[in-house]
């Protein structure tokens, strides 16, 4: 891969109703071999800290998560010279004390969605990447420590299970979910972080919990999450969280 002219050192993927960043950035169009990306990625500066920002679903949120080109997205960040990548994300909980609007450093991930595109290595060359601790634990405890300084409440880790989408989890999923002891539940970590792992970037997913998904086990008047509740909480934190990536990108150790 060719080093483009314009550099940086850390990527953010903007998730559900993240999608800007900061108003200085400038696109940038990329070409990659897996076509276009989301958007062409914003590059600029954090108090000198080169950053690029690329809204996985678009300005628009017009791409849903199974449409995402996720290899296009990694691929161009790390055409960029970016070395890590923070991820926002969006999430229901599957556990009581994970609460809608509290932030989670997840530490681990399980893949179920289909017909995706997980890979760099279609062949002939064939890789059997290691992936035993997807998420970056350095740049999860420095984002946590700027998370609790500006008032939020973190949690340090969490298994997020990740689902195709577009559509909600059913009751049934859900319980699966939540008795096989998973945290959270979403749709855009897989194939986003092992993509990033093949392409050598370290990563750090940073879930806000938006939602209860179908509801908790012994609270059966709990309604079951809507898009419309998603995205009055993803409001809710926007700037929140712009302000916890601008305080955090500067001091991230890469």
């Amino acid at each position: 891969m060719e080093p483009h002219p314009h550099r940086a050192d850390i990527g953010v993927f903007g998730g559900s109703g993240l999608y800007s960043l900061l108003d200085h950035l400038e696109p940038v169009e990329i070409e990659t071999p897996y076509g276009a990306p989301s958007e062409p990625p914003m590059v600029g500066t954090i108090d000198d800290r080169p950053v690029a920002f690329l809204p996985r679903h678009g300005n628009d949120h017009r791409i849903p998560a199974h449409m995402v080109n996720y290899r296009a997205n990694v691929w161009a960040m790390a055409a960029l010279g970016v070395k890590a990548i923070v991820a926002p994300f969006a999430c229901g909980s599957l556990r009581r004390e994970l609460a809608p609007g509290h932030l989670v450093m997840v530490d681990q991930q399980v893949d179920r969605t289909h017909s995706r595109a997980g890979t760099f290595f279609d062949g002939p060359e064939t890789v059997h990447l290691p992936f035993a601790d997807p998420y970056d634990r350095d740049l999860a405890v420095e984002l946590a420590s700027v998370g609790r300084a500006q008032g939020r409440t973190v949690h340090d880790s969490g298994t997020v299970v990740v689902i195709s989408g577009p559509r909600f989890s059913t009751r049934a999923e859900s319980q699966s979910y939540v008795a096989a002891g998973w945290d959270l539940v979403n749709m855009t970590q897989a194939p986003e972080a092992a993509l990033c792992a093949e392409a050598g970037l370290r990563f750090v997913g940073v879930g806000l919990v938006t939602d209860y998904d179908v509801g908790l086990p012994g609270d059966p008047d709990r309604p079951a999450v809507t898009m419309e509740e998603v995205f009055a909480v993803l409001a809710d934190n926007a700037d929140a969280m712009r302000s916890l990536l601008g305080a955090s990108i500067p001091r991230l150790a890469i």
